[in-house]
């Protein structure tokens, strides 16, 4: 099978295109012949080493997988071989075939194509545990999204929407900004240009936001916790700017408001019958028409380090896709 490899830590362009034999599933796992892969930011941290955790050098990147299964181990119940399934795996999504546990795999939808079925765990199960499960987003509530135009960004602005919430849209370009509003955003914010905690109180007749949702960090963060109300609520899901920032923690006692963290894999893994019952949900909202990700481009497998290069350059606006067809 071919794959794309990490042999070295670095940039994309460091990747390389290597031919490896094919794995055999053993107990309770699940050969899967890849037919896309969705790209995510963590994978442009996870080739340089920046990422939570760090994988034994060679490994192939790549996480949100769709695909057939092969071939199954002895144990697997509920999957057969020509099923169409879609899964969120550590690493190793940039491969023809990969080994992926069968718990941690759900049946495709007949209605989702593969780049769709491949765009969708990451950045809608990470939106709804924040909003459902982190900070309880109700209905009437005022949500302000950063980096709106992103993968999970702009899964945020759906799924607040569908929650019932006004969505305020903030991003770095009115271009990204335009499709954020076809995605529901009720008011947008360009923070390259407006200052986006004034704006923010602006457009909440100086109250603030109720929920913040900041898979961006960096110089925003503050931003925009300053711009809660009180008895706010501010996630924290990424860092995509590339900087932690460091936040006064008078802010939050002078506000009353919360901090909340958002790790979705680790809530996947450790609460297992929760996130299944979330992914459900999510895809109910698909096959009702009520969610649909974004695709802004595929690339064949051979192009994927360009992929990576645009996803690390924050030019994508919505999902990336890596095919293998």
């Amino acid at each position: 099978m071919k794959a794309i490899v990490c042999e070295t830590l670095g940039p994309p362009s460091s990747l390389v295109l290597k031919e490896l034999p094919s794995p055999c599933p053993v107990e309770g796992e699940i050969l899967v012949r890849v037919k896309a892969c969705g790209v995510n930011f963590p994978d442009t941290l996870i080739i340089q080493g920046k990422y939570q955790f760090k994988p034994e050098l060679p490994f192939s990147p790549g996480s949100d997988v769709a695909g057939v299964i092969e071939a199954i181990g002895d144990g697997v119940k509920g999957f057969n071989p020509g099923d169409e399934i879609f899964s969120l795996i550590p690493y190793g999504g940039f491969a023809e075939e990969v080994i992926i546990p069968a718990k941690r795999c759900f049946p495709k939808p007949p209605n989702m194509d593969f780049p769709v079925a491949a765009s969708f765990l990451m950045a809608y199960g990470t939106s709804y545990h924040a909003l459902k499960d982190r900070v309880r987003l109700k209905e009437g509530e005022t949500l302000l999204v950063l980096g709106a135009a992103g993968g999970v960004g702009l899964a945020a602005v759906e799924l607040g929407k569908l929650m019932g919430a006004r969505v305020i849209a903030a991003a770095s370009t009115d271009e990204k900004l335009t499709l954020c509003k076809q995605y529901g955003a009720d008011a947008t914010i360009n923070y390259s240009e407006e200052d986006l905690k004034g704006k923010a109180k602006e457009l909440t007749d100086g109250k603030g936001v109720d929920v913040v949702y900041d898979p961006v960090g960096g110089r925003f963060s503050e931003a925009a916790l300053r711009a809660t109300a009180r008895k706010g609520r501010f996630c924290v899901v990424g860092f995509a700017a590339g900087e932690i920032p460091r936040i006064p923690l008078n802010l939050p006692l002078l506000k009353e408001c919360q901090i909340v963290g958002v790790f979705w894999g680790q809530f996947a893994m450790k609460e297992s019958m929760k996130n299944m019952a979330n992914t459900m949900e999510i895809v109910g909202f698909y096959n009702e028409g009520r969610i649909k990700p974004h695709i802004h481009a595929t690339y064949p497998l051979e192009r994927a380090a360009e992929a990576l290069e645009e996803m690390r350059n924050r030019k994508v606006k919505g999902k990336v896709v890596v095919t293998m067809d």
